[in-house]
C-alpha cells in the first residue's frame, strides 16, 4: 500500500510528544496530539488517501491551537508570586519620593539597586509621586 500508514502518524504523534516533553513549551504537544488523532483516524479508515491525511493533520492542528488557547485563557495559572519576572508591575501602586526631577515628562528614580526611567507630569526632586503604570522599563508616574 503506497502512501502513509497509520503507524506513520502515531510514530510522528509519539516523537512530538516526546519532544514536548524534553523541551516544553506546548508548541509540540497538539502537533503531537494532532498526529495522533489522525493515526486514529487513518487506523479507523486505511483507504484514506495520504493527501487527505495531511489536510487532517492542518485542521487538527488549528483545531488544538485554537481549542487550547481558548481553554488557556479561561484557566490562567495561579501563583503567589504573580508580577515574577515583571519587577516594574511590583512597583505599581506605590508612592515614592523623586530623587531627580522630571523635566519635559521624562526623569529617573532609584529603587533599590536600580535606576528607573519615569514618564509623568514636571516635577521637582523630592516631590511625592504614585506610580499608576509600566511600559517596559519605563514607569509611568502622577503626582501623589
Amino acid at each position: 500500500m503506497d502512501g502513509i500508514l497509520f503507524w506513520h502518524w502515531l510514530s510522528l504523534g509519539a516523537v512530538l510528544v516526546a519532544v514536548e516533553v524534553l523541551a516544553p513549551g506546548i508548541y509540540f504537544l497538539w502537533l503531537g496530539i494532532a498526529a495522533l488523532l489522525v493515526g486514529g483516524v487513518s487506523w479507523a479508515w486505511p483507504e484514506l488517501h495520504w493527501q487527505y491525511q495531511v489536510l487532517l493533520f492542518a485542521l487538527f492542528c488549528i483545531a488544538d491551537v485554537v481549542l487550547s488557547r481558548r481553554w488557556m485563557r479561561s484557566h490562567p495559572d495561579l501563583t503567589d508570586q504573580p508580577h515574577l519576572n515583571r519587577r516594574g508591575e511590583q512597583y505599581v501602586g506605590r508612592t515614592l519620593t523623586l530623587d531627580r526631577p522630571i523635566v519635559d515628562g521624562v526623569g529617573r528614580i532609584r529603587l533599590g539597586d536600580t535606576m528607573w526611567r519615569v514618564i509623568g507630569p514636571d516635577l521637582a526632586a523630592g516631590a511625592r509621586i504614585r506610580v499608576v503604570g509600566v511600559d517596559g522599563s519605563t514607569l509611568r508616574v502622577e503626582a501623589a
